[in-house]
């Protein structure tokens, strides 16, 4: 599932469900936030590792490669926890 898919699923689910707490949906909106974010970061970051791939096949330095890939990594390790975050709040729910 993408992540636009999981995040639409997600507030559909939230507002269908009557048993939520104002809390545990601000909760939520906050994770769900920065899910968003992380996303437009990761494909800003795709697009510069694409560029950059592309400047490097054409001779270009490799150092901005590197940098590149640091933002994809610090993205992906953000929407990685936010989605722990959420993984860990839907356990609590159920349990």
């Amino acid at each position: 599932m993408s992540i636009a898919g999981f995040l639409a699923h997600s507030a559909l689910a939230a507002a269908r469900d009557q048993t939520r707490t104002a809390a545990a949906i601000a909760a939520e909106h906050d994770v769900l936030a920065e899910l968003f974010a992380t996303g437009r970061k990761l494909g800003w970051a795709g697009s510069n590792l694409n560029q950059m791939t592309k400047a490097l096949n054409s001779g270009g330095d490799i150092a901005r490669i590197e940098e590149a890939l640091t933002d994809v990594r610090h993205a992906a390790t953000a929407t990685r926890a936010a989605v722990e975050r959420i993984n860990n709040r839907q356990k609590d729910e159920t349990a």
